[in-house]
């Protein structure tokens, strides 16, 4: 009989601890009327309330505690030490007392929930809206990538003109030379303010035709003194005339 009243008071002072850990932490949550500085209650506090409720002693409450320790069940209350994170494994080490299940109004229930979804909403907008950013960019890569592409081809044909007739002319014995300088090319196909903006596109048809083309062989001459790059176009002329 008396473990049984000693389990009922130890229950009435776990369900007003739960009540009221519940209710504090609601208040919490809901615009913190009562200006407290965390959900997590400090023991004495509690105490002192749940006693001064139930009309319990302090051993009452310790065994309280003692239940909820030892107990496996999740009952709704957390026994927490100075280190908030850390685990406590004795009733000398809770520190404060914090409810998992705050109790609020339909009131507040209402106004969190609509916070939640227009967040919620927010964040899908907000991840569409980058999304469609992204998908913008790289339609707008791709596309300057096709440009490239397409001016580095027109910028090949070019260079092959260029040199195959200066060759030509050479062989009319209208050039002094049956090379010409790769510079030499670039200055007269690019006008000086387009060469910065075009300096990709010469560098890629630069290596295009070192690598593809057959027809023309880069090579180093010494011209006025000086040692540069140049290009030869090794395909004669009959050759060619045949082609076309």
């Amino acid at each position: 009989f008396c473990q049984a009243k000693q389990k009922d008071m130890t229950m009435a002072v776990l369900h007003e601890l739960y009540n009221y850990l519940s209710v504090q932490a609601g208040n919490f949550e809901c615009g913190n009327p009562e200006n407290l500085k965390s959900k997590c209650i400090w023991v004495s506090e509690a105490k002192d309330h749940v006693m001064n409720v139930t009309g319990s002693s302090p051993q009452k409450f310790e065994a309280a505690l003692h239940w909820i320790l030892n107990s496996n069940k999740d009952l709704g209350i957390w026994l927490k030490g100075r280190d908030l994170s850390g685990p406590v494994s004795s009733v000398q080490e809770v520190f404060c007392l914090e409810s998992a299940h705050p109790q609020m109004g339909l009131g507040c229930r209402f106004r969190r929930a609509m916070v939640t979804a227009i967040t919620n909403l927010f964040l899908f907008f907000w991840g569409l809206i980058t999304l469609w950013g992204i998908l913008i960019f790289l339609r707008y890569r791709w596309r300057k990538m096709e440009e490239e592409e397409q001016a580095m081809y027109d910028m090949v044909k070019k260079i092959i003109a260029v040199v195959q007739d200066h060759y030509k002319e050479w062989e009319r014995n209208l050039e002094r030379y049956p090379y010409v300088g790769i510079f030499h090319v670039r200055d007269s196909l690019i006008p000086p303010q387009s060469r910065k903006k075009m300096k990709r596109v010469w560098e890629r048809a630069v290596d295009f035709l070192a690598s593809n083309e057959s027809r023309i062989q880069t090579e180093s001459h010494r011209v006025a003194g000086e040692d540069m790059l140049v290009w030869r176009w090794t395909q004669p002329s009959y050759l060619s005339d045949s082609e076309h």
